[in-house]
This record gives C-alpha cells, sequence and structure tokens, in this order.
C-alpha cells in the first residue's frame, strides 16, 4: 500500500513546484521531504521527479499519480470531518446533492423536516454539477450514457417532463399543447450550460420532431433564462419541474409530439441506507415527488 504522507508531499511538491516551499508547509526538512520522494519513487518503481536546474520537476508519471490520487484524499478529508463531527457531539454529517430545480422546489421543505426531526445533524447541501466527491445522497437526472454503480441504491422519484415557457401574449399560449415541431422558426433561450442529460433529452426529442432549436440567447441556468422570455426575446423550453415561480406575463404550456421527458431518480450510498436520517430523507423525498409537479 502506497504511503498516504509520501503521497501528499508529493502533491504539495506539484501544487506549489518547490521541494523547499513544500517541506516547509509539512512540516519537514528539506532533505526528509528529498528523502520521502526518493522512497515513494521506490515503492512504486516508477521516476516521480527529476532534475531542473537548482530545483525538481515532476514527470508526466508523477503528475498522473497525483491526479489520480485525488479521490482518495477527498475521502480522507471527508473522514477528517466525520471524527470532528463526533469530537463536537454531534449525531454525523448528511450530505445531499441535487440538480438546481430540485434545489429549489424540494430542499427548502426537506431541510426543515429533517432540521425539525434530527436537531444535531449537520446538512451539506451540494450542487451535483459543481461539488466533487462522494455524497450520502443524490438527487440526479437519469442519463442513459452513465452506468450507475454497485455502491449505491437507485430508486426514480418522478417523470419531469418539458415544457414551453412563452411570452403570456403569443399566440402559443393560448394553446392547450404545442408540438415541438412548430418551434423549429422560433427564437430559443437556451438554458443548459453543459452538454449533460438534461440537454441531450431535449435534442433528441427535437431530432424525432425534425427540428434543430435556433439557439439565440445562452444562458446559465432556468432563471437567467425565464426573465428573457419575458422580454419577448424568445422561447425557452424547460422541465416543469422548473417551472415555477414564472416571471409576470410568462406561462408554460405542454409540449408534444414528442414530449421530452426527463426521470429524476435518488442514489442512496448502500452503506449508509439504514441510518435514520438517510431512511427519512428518502420518505420526504418520495413523499414529494407524489404530490406531482405543479406548474404556476
Amino acid at each position: 500500500m502506497l504511503d498516504i504522507s509520501r503521497l501528499r508531499l508529493l502533491r504539495t511538491v506539484i501544487a506549489t513546484g518547490s521541494l523547499r516551499a513544500s517541506a516547509e508547509t509539512l512540516g519537514y526538512t528539506p532533505s526528509a521531504a528529498s528523502q520521502q520522494l526518493a522512497a515513494l519513487q521506490r515503492q512504486t518503481g516508477l521516476r516521480l521527479v527529476e532534475k531542473s536546474g537548482r530545483g525538481i520537476e515532476p514527470t508526466a508519471a508523477g503528475r498522473a499519480l497525483a491526479a489520480e490520487s485525488s479521490g482518495l484524499f477527498e475521502e480522507l478529508s471527508r473522514l477528517d470531518g466525520v471524527v470532528g463531527d463526533l469530537r463536537a457531539g454531534r449525531v454525523g454529517t448528511l450530505s445531499i446533492g441535487y440538480v438546481a430545480s430540485v434545489g429549489a422546489t424540494w430542499l427548502p421543505p426537506i431541510v426543515d423536516g429533517l432540521r425539525s426531526e434530527f436537531p444535531e445533524l449537520r446538512l451539506e447541501l451540494r450542487m451535483a454539477d459543481v461539488s466533487a466527491g462522494p455524497r450520502d445522497i443524490d438527487v440526479f437526472v437519469e442519463d442513459a450514457e452513465t452506468t450507475p454503480s454497485a455502491a449505491v441504491r437507485i430508486s426514480r422519484l418522478v417523470a419531469d417532463p418539458y415544457v414551453l415557457a412563452v411570452r403570456a401574449d403569443d399566440p402559443l399560449a393560448s394553446r392547450p399543447e404545442v408540438p415541438l415541431s412548430e418551434l423549429a422558426d422560433r427564437a430559443w433561450i437556451d438554458n443548459e450550460p453543459v452538454d449533460g442529460p438534461c440537454r441531450r433529452i431535449l435534442l433528441d426529442a427535437c431530432a424525432q420532431a425534425g427540428i434543430t432549436p435556433r439557439f439565440q440567447v445562452q444562458t446559465p441556468d432556468y432563471r437567467t433564462a425565464l426573465p428573457m422570455v419575458a422580454t419577448g426575446i424568445g422561447i425557452t423550453v424547460l422541465p416543469r419541474l422548473a417551472a415555477r415561480d414564472l416571471p409576470a406575463g410568462v406561462t408554460a404550456r405542454p409540449l408534444t409530439a414528442p414530449t421530452p421527458i426527463r426521470f429524476v431518480s435518488i442514489a442512496v450510498r448502500r452503506s449508509i441506507a439504514e441510518n435514520p436520517a438517510v431512511r427519512r430523507t428518502v420518505e420526504l423525498l418520495l413523499s414529494i415527488a407524489r404530490q406531482g409537479i405543479p406548474v404556476d
């Protein structure tokens, strides 16, 4: 097994670009730090650093080993947090990852319920596309291109159809439903900054309808796109769960032929699935999902 302290030293050397600075940061003498790096090279059988002038530079192998160890140190950091919780007398920590539309709509009542029932529980809420590392619970959008990990238990929460957001004075606003093909010549406001499952679901449906969205404006999220619709710049298409608290003068209409649908699911780490707070979180999520997804 690789020595953790030596791996930490290698990562610090790469981060600081200096053996001396790394030694000071970690409490080594420069000589001891050099010996630790040499020992790591012997242990791995790899040349991890090489001389460069009066200093040293990491090799490609050294950089690769440091990068691959990121997950290990993230998990060690999480364990440090557990120890801190125990020392402080807290029941523990529960980390919940979520997509943006769920964070705005579902999380407030869930957090309120958990705080009432588990007042000593520390909650860590993390946006799914921002925070790296493992989470106890993840509320996510299913992706056909991703294979679920055997380490988690997955349950589907809700089928979330996409809707058209359009100005209330637009002729489409009076329609009970709108076929996707009728949006071919409209100016679209994009609301997905990255090529994720939500974008792929929408584009696949558009391909089935025989159209290519004419994106005229790129925005980073639903909350930014909707006020743009209110100005008359264009229309936007978004999941029904995100079509909440629409701006004045904006309405949502169902889409058909076909209806894009994303599936929102929950993944729970099997190792903590029987934890009372985890079980209660799952119960609350399922309850909210069963209540349906109202649209303003």
